[in-house]
């Protein structure tokens, strides 16, 4: 079912063949809101008030554009009274979201910055999907980002790295994971992990939220999306543990009603999400 609508949702997602770079300017008018946004997204009237202080910002995963991964969740959120933005990154020969990792962090550091001149607030929540909730981390640890961000909710996010690269081929035969640099950082070990995942992995004020599914073809094992940190603001969630008949695979978490409730979850109240609330 979930691939039916994906293929729906993400027509010709892999025939990128140019390099293009995001760009942001240092000013408050909107300007900075470019590319096709999914429903809901980037309205430049829209204002955080006293319920929804933080602005959500939506981080596509690998291969994935903002229009592509979002289409439902964004105007989920938006319905909920939420200030809903996003942004694509990392356009490299292999597509959408496939450049260095350090260099995507560098243009969500960015588009934070430029979030909160234009709205006012004083953070942001952030929601990735797959690299989309690991890359964040680089941004948080390495970038001065922490105290930008209230929550950081990553949806099958591969803060470990994956074995499960061969899934992602057999899913979408028409990836190039050999021109997608960010794919080689997300193999299980790499340089690029290792220096991501040492010392604190869940550094500053932070709530950190994982939402991971069993039926993960992608990231693999599931739980190596899972972070070490105090239960105070970090929460690993396996999704079938609160809806075991909910078999989505990694491309459909982004679209799945079930996970969309831990999101809401933890944006809703202090810390990170609580099954226990959910269920």
């Amino acid at each position: 079912m979930f691939r039916v609508l994906l293929m729906v949702l993400i027509p010709g997602l892999v025939s990128f063949s140019f390099v293009s770079t995001q760009t942001v300017n240092a000013d408050s008018s909107g300007d900075f809101l470019e590319g096709p946004a999914p429903p809901g997204a980037n309205d430049p009237d829209c204002r955080p008030d006293e319920e929804h202080p933080e602005p959500v910002v939506l981080v596509p995963g690998t291969f994935e554009t903002m229009a592509q991964n979002w289409a439902v969740l964004a105007p989920f959120l938006s319905k909920k009274g939420y200030c809903v933005y996003a942004l694509n990154y990392g356009f490299s020969k292999a597509g959408p979201s496939t450049g260095p990792i350090e260099e995507s962090a560098s243009e969500l550091k960015a588009f934070v910055e430029q979030v909160l001149a234009h709205t006012g607030a004083e953070k942001v929540s952030i929601v990735g999907h797959s690299q989309g909730g690991m890359m964040p981390r680089y941004y948080l640890k390495f970038l001065g980002g922490a105290g930008n961000v209230e929550d950081l909710i990553g949806l099958a996010p591969s803060n470990h790295g994956t074995e499960g690269l061969a899934g992602l081929k057999a899913t979408w035969p028409a990836v190039d994971l050999f021109s997608c640099a960010a794919c080689r950082q997300q193999q299980a070990g790499s340089e690029f992990l290792r220096k991501l995942n040492e010392g604190e992995e869940a550094p500053g004020s932070v709530s950190y939220t994982v939402v991971a599914t069993r039926t993960d073809e992608v990231v693999v094992p599931c739980t190596s999306g899972f972070l070490k940190g105090p239960p105070s603001r970090v929460a690993n969630i396996t999704l079938q543990d609160v809806y075991p008949y909910d078999q989505v695979e990694h491309l459909g978490i982004p679209y799945d009603p079930h996970a969309f409730q831990f999101v809401l979850d933890a944006l809703a109240h202090p810390g990170p999400a609580d099954p226990d609330r959910v269920r």
